[in-house]
């Protein structure tokens, strides 16, 4: 068990977070701890009931904001059962990555419990898109023997044009911790003001984002890798991804997407039995390279 506290990105509220083990098979859950009867909200696809600017899970009244880059972590070291008590309505965002969350969870411990991993295996390709023309987004799913992850951002912006824009990771290779967890969050200064205007944003700042004028990034660091944006947009869909409930064995490729349109691909998913499949595999020997052990730390 290990505790943290922060601030939730949008409402700015101070939020504490427990990180409980859990028995085999009981997924992640969040625990809203500070409502009067404490409500457990269990992630799944239908759980998602708004993906403006973060991916939010709903039961009844209860809700919790901004959970991709958590559900990221715990997709990146290979995690399946977890209890997240939360003592308020957004996850706090910490540094703006998923790095504090492995962090996090390599200090409280994880470790392998006497029951299979259950994947979801893609079976047949599943694609959603939205938009023509310099407007067009879209995402896929295909069969693959692992998990692999390819994106394609495009921002009229001097300074993600200057940076890599295309990305692949493969996270059987277990280096999601070195690549892919460290790269934050990001906008411009003139989003900043306007989601502040309408009471979003207000925890959020140059220690939690990469934050942008209309010609440079503002962070006296600068980035973290040289192509932070496009590791960031692969950090969360493999959060908005893990939504789904069990780890997929996959080819995910997108083109501009972002929470709404990866929570489409899923139920799209979802919707059509025959493109997926639960599997378990006997021997380590059958599982895919890499996803026969824990993912390594650092």
């Amino acid at each position: 068990m290990t505790r943290a506290m922060g601030v939730g990105l949008h409402s700015g509220q101070r939020v504490e977070l427990t990180l409980r083990p859990a028995p085999a098979d009981t997924g992640i859950v969040f625990r809203r701890v500070d409502l009067p009867h404490p409500v457990d909200i269990a992630v799944n696809a239908a759980s998602v009931t708004d993906t403006r600017l973060a991916s939010t899970l709903s039961k009844g009244d209860a809700r919790v904001l901004t959970v991709e880059h958590l559900m990221s972590a715990c997709a990146g070291l290979g995690l399946d059962n977890l209890i997240i008590d939360i003592t308020a309505e957004e996850v706090p965002i910490l540094d703006g990555s998923a790095a504090s969350f492995v962090y996090l969870l390599q200090s409280a411990g994880v470790v392998e419990q006497d029951a299979p991993r259950r994947f979801l295996r893609i079976t047949q390709p599943v694609e959603v898109r939205e938009g023509e023309g310099a407007n067009l987004k879209w995402a896929r799913l295909d069969p693959h023997h692992g998990y692999t992850l390819s994106f394609e951002i495009e921002f009229d912006h001097p300074a993600v044009g200057a940076t890599g824009q295309r990305f692949a990771f493969d996270l059987g290779k277990g280096q999601y911790a070195r690549e892919i967890a460290r790269a934050r969050t990001f906008g411009f200064t003139r989003d900043v003001e306007m989601m502040r205007s309408h009471g979003l944003a207000r925890g959020g700042g140059l220690d939690n984002a990469i934050v942008m004028d209309d010609y440079k990034v503002l962070n006296a660091e600068g980035l973290r890798y040289s192509d932070e944006f496009v590791k960031h947009k692969i950090l969360d869909a493999m959060g908005d991804l893990y939504i789904v409930g069990r780890p997929l064995l996959a080819a995910y490729s997108a083109f501009r997407s972002g929470h709404g349109l990866n929570n489409k691909l899923l139920r799209a998913l979802l919707a059509n039995p025959q493109a997926y499949e639960e599997v378990t595999f006997p021997s380590v020997n059958q599982a895919p390279a890499g996803f026969d052990r824990l993912m390594p730390t650092w």
